[in-house]
């Protein structure tokens, strides 16, 4: 095991930490589901993985990946690498949203566009840092975060779809602008 599949893990638990104690300052949400909703929405993404995992037979194989990456100081320097960028983005984007930041899919009270900081690049940069971050965790920490990743990613897409949705009709002067302008999750790319 290297140093690395303990840094991992700790990125997370920080950015969980820090990602709770965020909200505490948000401008209310109007008309969303309960938080709970979404909570026990991402809790059944997590059991169907790991469930997934146990009864697909997979184990052998994870296994035998994990083996390799837990002698591997390269992959847990570069998972490292990406875990951090990731969490920082998602962290930065955050923190560029102050109190307009909400759960996702919600309409905030006295709505503001942000289209600075890394909403300059992307419209959607937190979704981007926790894709990045995941990515991160499969190639340096365990490959089993590569179902996570593929459970998410969509439902990532989706929400972004979804919060654009609701951006155009609280801005449709300015939001269509700002999409030409910018890709919804990778830089220049999609």
């Amino acid at each position: 095991m290297t140093i690395f599949q303990w840094i991992i893990p700790a990125l997370w638990l920080l950015f969980a930490v820090y990602w709770a104690v965020s909200a505490i300052g948000a401008k209310r949400s109007l008309g969303t589901s309960a938080w709970w909703k979404q909570g026990l929405l991402r809790g059944g993404i997590v059991v169907l993985a790991l469930a997934a995992i146990h009864f697909v037979g997979a184990g052998h194989a994870l296994r035998a990946a994990q083996a390799y990456q837990a002698r591997s100081t390269l992959l847990g320097a570069i998972g490292a690498a990406l875990v951090l960028l990731g969490i920082a983005l998602a962290v930065f984007a955050r923190v560029y949203l102050g109190r307009n930041w909400g759960m996702p899919m919600s309409r905030k009270e006295e709505p503001e566009l942000v289209t600075g900081g890394p909403y300059a690049f992307v419209r959607h940069p937190i979704y981007s840092g926790i894709i990045l971050a995941m990515l991160g965790s499969a190639i340096g920490e365990s490959v089993i975060w590569a179902l996570p990743l593929v459970l998410f990613a969509p439902y990532f897409l989706y929400s972004a779809r979804r919060e654009e949705e609701l951006m155009r009709e609280q801005f449709p002067a300015q939001y269509p602008d700002y999409m030409r302008r910018t890709k919804m999750i990778v830089p220049l790319v999609l």
